[in-house]
């Protein structure tokens, strides 16, 4: 079977040097520099343990940062590839703050798969996990669902972002002409109700109106990013030019959405796999799942100021060191 790696990126929102350096840019145009887009839960061994534990079968880690590194992780390990940002993005990019600059990019990173799977820092296995999670007969397993892009007042950046991906796709995918060549990857009897009934309600408009985006671990071919590079590289480098999340950026959900629309993928209910947790100040069904394990994986995301970010640090710490005690062979006998 074809290797599949794993990248993922981090960033150490303590770390002096870099606030520091984040600082000299932050008063550029109206970026995304939200203070919950940086800062650290201390879980992330907790990231690496669930994939010793639950996805053994991985080629390589390549772990992508701007140069910091937990004090704990263990860089000798021989699946770990420690990806600084220097090493692949274009010097003309950095220093970057842009998360949309550092996925952009991940196909010039050396040694990587063709086939491999993204992950967010706040993207967790916490089950059992197969090759054919991700990849089927060397195609991503995804699901192609429509939905509207909403004017969402409260997010000054991303309603933005998600417009500009269904335009930049428009440009190169007509809706109905797509819909008539792959009718099983808009109509997969797996998907979910709600999103099976969307596609048929887009039917009614002739044009895209929006992409969902499956917020999980996105399986990839390289190979999507080298043609989506040839075929927009102007539009991509101007997002990767904005040192913070712009609006007028696309992200990687642009590359995502190309590879089904080009129809390289398999479809299937990715929902399954993954559950959505946002933190707020009562996370019991997030422990609940995370101590029944009643998912293959989770992603906990941090979109809240508001909350007491010392008292759910510790919840989380608590509750991940009751499934996973054990130290992995990712960090160091300290």
């Amino acid at each position: 079977m074809p290797e599949i790696d794993f990248v993922l990126t981090w960033v150490d929102g303590t770390d002096k040097e870099w606030r520091m350096e984040r600082a000299q840019y932050s008063g550029e145009a109206a970026g995304d520099d939200r203070e919950e887009r940086y800062r650290d839960w201390d879980i992330l061994r907790y990231w690496f343990r669930g994939v010793e534990k639950y996805a053994p079968w991985v080629h390589k880690i390549f772990f992508v940062t701007c140069g910091h590194l937990p004090e704990w992780l263990d860089t000798k390990n021989p699946k770990l590839e420690v990806t600084e940002h220097k090493s692949y993005i274009p010097k003309e990019f950095l220093p970057t703050f842009n998360s949309h600059t550092i996925e952009l990019n991940f196909h010039r990173i050396k040694g990587l798969s063709e086939q491999f799977v993204y992950f967010n820092d706040d993207f967790f296995i916490i089950n059992n996990t197969r090759q054919e999670d991700f990849f089927v007969k060397g195609l991503p397993k995804d699901m192609l669902a429509l939905q509207p892009v909403v004017a969402n007042t409260d997010n000054v950046v991303m309603p933005y972002i998600y417009l500009n991906n269904s335009m930049l796709l428009a440009k190169h995918f007509d809706k109905t002409s797509n819909i008539k060549k792959q009718p099983g990857s808009y109509f997969h009897i797996g998907y979910p109700l709600m999103y099976f009934c969307y596609n048929m309600l887009e039917l009614a408009f002739p044009r895209f109106t929006g992409f969902y985006t499956v917020h999980g671990p996105s399986p990839f071919l390289k190979s999507t990013f080298e043609t989506a590079w040839r075929k927009e590289g102007d539009f991509l480098r101007e997002t990767c030019m904005h040192k913070f999340r712009d609006k007028g950026d696309v992200s990687q959900y642009f590359i995502r959405e190309w590879q089904k629309l080009s129809g390289n993928f398999k479809p299937a209910n990715v929902r399954r796999y993954c559950r959505y947790f946002e933190l707020s100040d009562n996370n019991s069904r997030l422990y609940s799942a995370l101590r029944k394990k009643s998912c293959k994986m989770l992603c906990i995301n941090d979109a809240n100021t508001a909350i007491d970010f010392n008292k759910i640090q510790r919840e989380l710490v608590t509750c991940f060191n009751e499934i996973f005690p054990a130290k992995s062979s990712y960090e160091l006998n300290v």
